[in-house]
């Protein structure tokens, strides 16, 4: 692997992780009915996006021509450095820090859910049914969130793809 490459998405896998320390850190220390958030997890994606941008553009000034695999390879790595980050970081907060936490978070969840599919209309039994397998789900067991994390990788294969194919040099770039 090109020595560019491994230090920026060793670099921006870091950032990443930090990014998302502190957001999780800041939402918990705040208010934890702010997980439940649809603007503050939209602007959490912005954000993520950004920075995966300038990892792949920076990495092309620096390579001068980029190819799509580099491309590719230097934003998957800075994603799955901060995806691991991320996760370690809540299996600690909401595992062994403060279990607690996670029952709050998850009556703030099914309680935003149940308000969201009453607004659209969605039938009682359906509303129920929904409050009674989300009550039972555990978002932040540790499985659970290895398992999301896996889901984590295959999205952010897919926008590295995308970004791959936006940024790669093309061979006029190479003269």
């Amino acid at each position: 692997m090109n020595e560019i490459i491994r230090k920026n998405g060793i670099t921006y896998g870091i950032i990443l992780g930090v990014f998302s320390i502190l957001t999780t850190a800041v939402i918990y220390a705040i208010d934890l009915s702010l997980f439940t958030n649809m603007w503050l997890g939209v602007i959490s994606i912005i954000i993520y996006i950004t920075i995966g941008i300038l990892v792949v553009s920076n990495t092309k000034k620096q390579l001068k021509f980029i190819t799509f695999k580099d491309a590719f390879t230097v934003f998957f790595l800075a994603a799955v450095i901060g995806t691991v980050i991320s996760t370690l970081f809540n299996m600690l907060l909401f595992n062994v820090i403060d279990p607690g936490a996670k029952e709050t978070i998850r009556e703030l969840t099914t309680k935003y859910a149940v308000e969201m599919m009453q607004k659209f209309g969605a039938p009682a039994k359906a509303i129920n049914e929904a409050a009674a397998e989300m009550e039972k789900t555990d978002n932040f067991a540790p499985l659970t969130l290895l398992k999301g994390m896996l889901f984590t990788f295959v999205i952010n294969a897919v926008f590295a793809v995308i970004l791959g194919l936006i940024f790669k040099s093309r061979p006029a770039e190479n003269l």
